[in-house]
């Protein structure tokens, strides 16, 4: 079914409301206090189908005081229909409504006159032509203009017809799933249910999302769309969500639901924004920030500015994390009186100088993603991780890669989609370099190198290995990297190093990676090596991670079955006494004595049998 979300917008008492339950026999104004006062006060949601087509409506105050209401749910329309009364024409709440809109960049507007049956034929002409020369100073695509009554059915059905024509220019599908809640609430034996419109990819039934504000992952148990179950929402889905695993009231308005592991956090993010006219953005304000059916307030510094300024580039600082993409709009509030609009260029915090962050906000705006790239390895020198390409450029990490593929003087790590100034690999040799420098007898590969410089991948460690090969100074044996200077097969003098290690050591030997570690050996040969050791029983391993020289062992038990003839037995208090080591060591010593069949254990004491 195709799908379509069209807001609705316009003064007070224009008739927004009555439209709508004209079009579909919906009733907006349902709360007792909308009753009341005669207006909308919040968001309504209805719908209008015909066939495999779908017209969802959300319904938006005009009241200036409720404008707040309005924008959270202009950030989901496709398209915007205005309703203006033929009798009033274009008044200040149209006016507002019409500038955020444009603020937010909804270019689709259908124009409705109503309450056309109140004025005369040539009035009504004289309106229209009036509200269309008004429309002629933004950039909006009209798709049409339509006078309607309410009391007069053909008129409706006129609009219905017009507005199933309107074809759907689809929101571009984002790289992963978003959802901004606009309503929460917990029906008797349903649980926490939300609506929102449906971002990015689709959601499906049973699939688990993540509650970006609780850092918590919670189960789809149900969906509903146009108040039918569904298997899946959409892109532009109107979508109500059962969710399990979490309470209503850890749930507020404004939240975000998306995949877990797609977007991080910052309470700052750097924004271009336009004001409204006679409006100026000033340096160090507060503001009051809409984005999605979220509201907070935020202190806005001005890039270029310690006053004021119409337009340019800002930085936008709050008291949480804001989850937000590269491209989402947003709006900026003073009170009652509507400000700015703004962009999301940077939604992730650099650590960058002012005029790097300048030069980065420029490309950003243009889309020029690759020199963006550009300035964001001057300050990433130790790799620019593309994973988070999808919320800092709303790229695949296909899309991130090929404008990386443009850059020069860098190494792009595919699989570990991550790209690294070439002059960082000078880095990596010299940390090689010294390591073969000190010890003739180091042996590692890239994985082992990889845990010792853990920024670097082991790809790009193993090009700069490569790099050390090709010069001469080390040679590649299968996948172990040795001295050139080193001709023979050392592997029997390693394991007599090893050996010698825990020797010396005695019965307080170190974990075999930190052995490793001070041998410069790769982890996977030293482990080869101790198992050799092991299987000839000159080592023997008493835990996962302690190794011992057996004629060490053999010593510490003599020891032990000395204690246990003197005192009659042994426990950690008296072994300890004689041999001050570590718990670690006592507790594992007095279990090994467990294999003797002449000793027996008597609660924490062993005796002999």
């Amino acid at each position: 079914m195709s799908n379509i979300i069209i807001g609705t917008a316009g003064h007070i008492d224009h008739g927004k409301t009555a439209l709508i339950k004209a079009l579909n026999g919906y009733e907006g104004d349902s709360t007792k206090e909308e009753q009341q006062r005669g207006i909308t006060i919040d968001l309504s949601f209805s719908n209008l189908s015909k066939g495999q087509q779908n017209i969802a409506f959300i319904d938006v105050p005009g009241h200036e005081k409720l404008i707040k209401n309005m924008i959270a749910g202009a950030f989901g329309f496709n398209c915007v229909m205005f309703a203006i009364s033929a009798q009033e024409g274009i008044m200040p709440q149209t006016v507002e409504h019409i500038e955020i809109i444009n603020l937010l960049g909804i270019k689709d507007v259908v124009i409705v006159i109503t309450k056309k049956d109140l004025v005369s034929q040539d009035e009504l002409e004289k309106q229209e032509k009036r509200i269309e020369e008004f429309f002629s100073e933004y950039d909006f695509d009209i798709n049409f203009i339509q006078a309607v009554s309410v009391f007069e059915p053909d008129s409706i059905e006129t609009l219905k017809d017009k507005l199933f024509s309107i074809k759907n220019k689809a929101k571009k599908e984002e790289n992963f799933f978003r959802y901004y809640v606009d309503r929460v609430f917990s029906p008797k034996g349903i649980g926490t249910v939300v609506t929102g419109t449906v971002l990015g990819k689709p959601c499906e039934l049973n699939e688990k999302v993540f509650l970006c504000q609780s850092e918590k992952q919670i189960k789809i148990k149900n969906i509903q769309v146009h108040n039918e179950n569904a298997i899946e929402a959409n892109i532009s889905n109107r979508a109500a969500l059962n969710l399990q695993g979490i309470n209503a009231n850890s749930i507020q308005k404004g939240d975000l639901l998306s995949k877990k592991g797609f977007l991080r956090g910052f309470d700052m993010i750097d924004i271009s924004f336009n004001t409204l006219k006679q409006k100026e953005l000033k340096h160090n304000q507060k503001y009051t920030l809409f984005i999605g059916s979220k509201k907070l307030e935020v202190r806005v510094l001005l890039f270029d500015s310690t006053t004021s300024l119409k337009e340019g580039f800002a930085t936008i600082k709050a008291d949480e994390k804001l989850y937000t993409i590269f491209g989402e709009k947003i709006i900026l509030r003073l009170g009652n009186d509507t400000i700015a609009g703004g962009k999301v260029l940077n939604p992730i915090a650099d650590p960058m100088k002012k005029n790097q962050k300048r030069e980065l906000l420029e490309a950003l705006k243009e889309e020029n993603f690759t020199y963006a790239y550009k300035k964001l390895l001057e300050a990433h020198k130790k790799g620019l991780g593309l994973i988070s390409s999808s919320q800092r450029f709303a790229l695949s990490h296909e899309e991130a890669i090929e404008f990386a593929n443009n850059l020069e003087n860098v190494y792009i790590d595919k699989e570990e989609l991550t790209i690294y100034p070439i002059e960082t690999k000078q880095v990596i040799i010299d940390f090689i370099k010294e390591i073969y420098t000190k010890n003739k007898y180091a042996l590692l590969s890239p994985a082992s190198i990889n845990l010792r410089i853990k920024w670097a991948s082991e790809s790009f460690i193993e090009d700069a290995l490569t790099h050390l090969v090709d010069e001469g100074f080390l040679v590649k044996n299968n996948k172990l990297y040795k001295s050139k200077d080193i001709e023979e097969d050392y592997e029997d003098k390693l394991k007599n190093i090893v050996l010698e290690r825990l020797k010396k050591e005695h019965i307080t030997p170190t974990a075999p990676y930190n052995i490793y570690d001070d041998l410069d050996l790769d982890r996977k040969l030293g482990d080869n090596i101790l198992k050799f050791l092991t299987s000839k029983k000159l080592v023997i391993r008493l835990q996962h991670n302690l190794f011992i020289h057996s004629e060490s062992l053999d010593s510490i038990v003599r020891q032990m079955k000395s204690i246990i003839q003197e005192d009659g037995f042994i426990e950690i208090s008296n072994f300890k006494e004689r041999h001050p080591l570590s718990r670690k060591y006592l507790i594992t010593y007095l279990d090994y004595l467990d294999n003797f069949s002449n000793i027996k254990k008597d609660g924490n004491k062993r005796v002999l049998t």
